[in-house]
């Protein structure tokens, strides 16, 4: 009997599988701001309204990661995939279809959110990270998390392409046919608890989530990244109606997600790299001030195009390039047998911040007519994230130092 391994099993092609679901999760997630304005006219719904369902949606995103990932890291990632995009695709479709509010909040928030939540990065990572040794581990994350900015490129221009051809309505159909991709792509993830360079850990889930939160660094880690979630989500959904408000077309809204999704690409890579040869936790509070900067830079310039456009640029970025890095210090801390549980706990901190962002600013445009308030809290936010990681200690822990374990 041949012991050669099936082809779909080698690395390369696990790693692909990956950042193709990445892409399409992450992707069609990101083209839901181009939707505000046209179904809240259409609805005759205030901002809040389609606000609160997205907020919702990213809460039972950050519900479901940990739940994901608990089911990942016993049965393998296929499953857990499978099932997401199947309530992707009835989540979208119901958005599609809602005729008020409350369906809106259940289909577009809770059932969308779920579907995000089970085939989000987190369990694409985890997989990636499992199949590749140490010294690429990085690397390898930080190819996954631009992949999932690969999606935002692709999918933020050909939404708004959908929307101006056939109407908001057909194009969340034709999106929530694009989610069931992820289902033949899920048989690529790998089955098994392995890790690549990792010896087998005998450590039960209660286990590692006892160590973990007795680790400050964990727990400041877990507040940091309540930032990046106020940052990103806030941006994502209100952004393109900021753009409209400032008396520029909709197409800028559409080019500036669509920057902010191609340099995330090369700032998710360069993050990778940066966290395969220097500190995580420096990495990590450079980027924070970075974008307390910019978004103070936005609020001070001349409200044009091209500021629009720098924005993009500087905060593409900086966009997703704390995934990478902080997926390694939880994987590089704690080893990677229960990565998708630990990074899913942080992740949902990532999905608290993101529903205060993204409700927050459609209820304060909505009392007060403008979004700077959100803006200056997105600065100070910046700043304390910047300081917080500072203390973090991200040395692996002894049990990962013993003859014949390697970290990541």
């Amino acid at each position: 009997m041949s012991t050669t391994p099936n082809w779909w099993r080698n690395p390369a092609v696990i790693i692909l599988g990956g950042c193709l679901i990445a892409m399409i999760g992450f992707g069609i997630r990101s083209s839901f701001g181009l939707f505000l304005d046209p179904m809240t006219l259409a609805k005759g719904w205030g901002r809040e309204t389609f606000a609160l369902a997205m907020a919702i949606q990213n809460l039972l995103w950050g519900i479901g990661v940990p739940l994901a990932g608990m089911i990942a890291d016993r049965r393998g990632s296929a499953q857990v995939l499978i099932f997401g995009a199947a309530a992707y695709c009835a989540g979208i479709y119901g958005m599609a279809q809602a005729e008020s509010s409350l369906m809106l909040h259940l289909t577009g928030g809770l059932l969308a959110g779920i579907g995000v939540a089970f085939t989000g990065f987190a369990i694409a990572l985890s997989a990636i990270a499992k199949v590749v040794g140490p010294h690429k581990r990085s690397l390898a994350l930080g190819l996954g998390t631009a992949a999932g900015s690969l999606g935002q490129v692709v999918f933020s221009p050909l939404a708004q392409s959908f929307i101006t051809l056939y109407g908001w309505q057909t194009a969340l159909l034709l999106l929530a046919g694009f989610t069931l991709l992820i289902i033949p792509l899920a048989g690529l993830m790998p089955p098994t608890q392995g890790v690549a360079g990792e010896a087998q850990s005998h450590q039960t889930l209660a286990e590692a989530l006892r160590e973990a939160a007795s680790h400050s660094g964990y727990v400041l880690l877990t507040l940091g990244f309540f930032v990046c979630g106020f940052h990103v989500a806030f941006i994502a959904v209100h952004f393109p109606s900021y753009i409209k408000d400032i008396g520029l077309a909709p197409q800028v809204g559409a080019v500036s997600l669509a920057l902010i999704g191609l340099f995330n690409i090369a700032g998710s890579l360069v993050s990778g790299w940066i966290g395969q040869h220097r500190s995580k936790k420096l990495s990590l509070s450079w980027i924070y001030l970075l974008r307390a900067i910019a978004i103070t830079a936005l609020l001070l310039a001349p409200k044009t195009e091209w500021t629009i456009y720098l924005f993009s640029v500087a905060m593409g970025v900086l966009w997703l390039s704390t995934v990478p890095l902080t997926t390694g210090i939880v994987g590089q801390v704690f080893g990677l047998r229960y990565l998708a549980t630990l990074f899913g706990i942080v992740f949902f901190s990532h999905q608290l911040g993101s529903f205060l962002g993204v409700w927050l600013g459609g209820y304060l445009y909505d009392a007060t007519g403008s979004y700077d308030s959100v803006w200056w809290a997105g600065v100070v936010l910046g700043l304390l994230a910047a300081v917080i990681h500072l203390p973090i200690n991200e040395r692996p822990l002894a049990r990962l130092t013993r003859p014949g374990v390697q970290a990541a």
